[in-house]
């Protein structure tokens, strides 16, 4: 969702934001997902009801953006791909399937929606954004940068070919009934999706992942003659939504893409198994992220960057038993923050705007 929340942080984000703390802490890893290849095209009607569906493995449950509560109705997601489309169906639960907003690239998380994040290259920024709700009305957008970093949105920007389509298993805006839930289904042309991969050049991303969350906007409800609409309070302000997400964000914000899942693009067709390991230089890189937040953190309290690696790191870094050398570099308009890799000899830096740079060499 484009909205920024505003929440209590808990715990875990607490370590991560404090200067006077070491960022190093046990970081709960993304999620990660295998997505089959299939050489037959789908039909796009919602139900996802093909045995290449039925054969392709489904997430986890989601669960609430912060991590730690449970929600109340389920979602899953399952994946696909072929050479010109990357699929997905997201089924999820849901008593009354209700929708209002009709008119394409509106504020479509104001009903209740399904959402899908893509960092092709991991780099947090140049990312895409896509929404839809129960009326199959969609928004789509391009983010230059996360919005903590005050970049502009191109809301112009379209994903050109893309097909999608709902399906409800109940009836829609008809709150005389008990639904069972609604469908979405959702083909995304490859040639459009690689407009945000700095080293793609080939249409299909066969044997790489790709950073990629889901979220799941949800509203309570209230009805006025006969209608529904998100529900308010005795004052007139709407109620908050519920945000369920695939893999957690720990805050109310689906604009950090350094805690997006790993997807993982198979060869293999649906049913014949596949495994995929987040490398452990993404462990590095999820350390990186930590100090970033703590280097953000001290600009906003005191006005002023840490200038000493060793003010900003404490403890050696250790990742997978390996030490890790960090390096911070300051400059004329921030800083750079590196480390170099003991498991595969790369260069990963973290720039002050957030941006990931991965060097093939030292």
């Amino acid at each position: 969702m484009a909205k920024i929340h505003q929440t209590i942080l808990p715990l875990a984000m607490i370590i991560f934001l404090c200067p006077g703390i070491f960022a190093q802490q046990q970081i709960v890893p993304p999620r990660s997902y295998v997505a089959h290849k299939i050489t037959t095209p789908l039909n796009i009607d919602g139900k996802g009801d093909e045995e290449a569906w039925k054969q392709a493995p489904e997430t986890e449950d989601f669960i609430d953006i912060e991590g730690e509560k449970t929600p109340a109705y389920k979602t899953r997601v399952r994946m696909l791909w072929d050479e010109e489309y990357l699929y997905f169906l997201a089924e999820m639960e849901e008593p009354h399937v209700w929708g209002t907003l009709k008119q394409r690239d509106t504020v479509i998380f104001y009903n209740n929606d399904f959402e899908v994040f893509i960092d092709p290259d991991g780099d947090t920024h140049n990312y895409m954004e896509f929404e839809m709700n129960a009326l199959n009305t969609v928004w789509d957008l391009y983010l230059v940068k996360p919005y903590r970093e005050n970049a502009p949105v191109i809301d112009s920007w379209d994903i050109q070919g893309i097909k999608t389509a709902v399906h409800i298993d109940g009836t829609l805006n008809n709150p005389g009934d008990t639904d069972k839930g609604w469908s979405v289904e959702i083909a995304m042309p490859w040639e459009v999706l690689k407009e945000a991969h700095s080293g793609a050049t080939e249409s299909s991303p066969e044997n790489e992942f790709w950073r990629i969350n889901f979220s799941r906007v949800n509203w309570d409800y209230e009805l006025d003659n006969g209608k529904y609409g998100r529900k308010k309070d005795r004052n007139g302000k709407y109620l908050p939504e519920y945000n369920w997400v695939w893999s957690p964000q720990w805050v109310v914000n689906m604009h950090e893409p350094e805690w997006w899942g790993y997807v993982y693009f198979s060869p293999e067709a649906p049913g014949k198994g596949g495994e995929f390991s987040i490398p452990d230089d993404e462990k590095i890189k999820w350390e990186l992220y930590a100090l970033y937040r703590k280097q953000k953190a001290h600009k906003q309290e005191n006005g002023n960057w840490i200038h000493s690696v060793r003010e900003l790191v404490g403890t050696p870094l250790v990742v997978e038993g390996k030490p890790v050398k960090i390096s911070l570099e300051m400059h004329s308009t921030g800083w750079n923050l590196t480390a170099l890799s003991p498991f595969t000899g790369k260069t990963l830096t973290v720039t002050e705007d957030g941006r990931f740079i991965l060097w093939t060499g030292v």
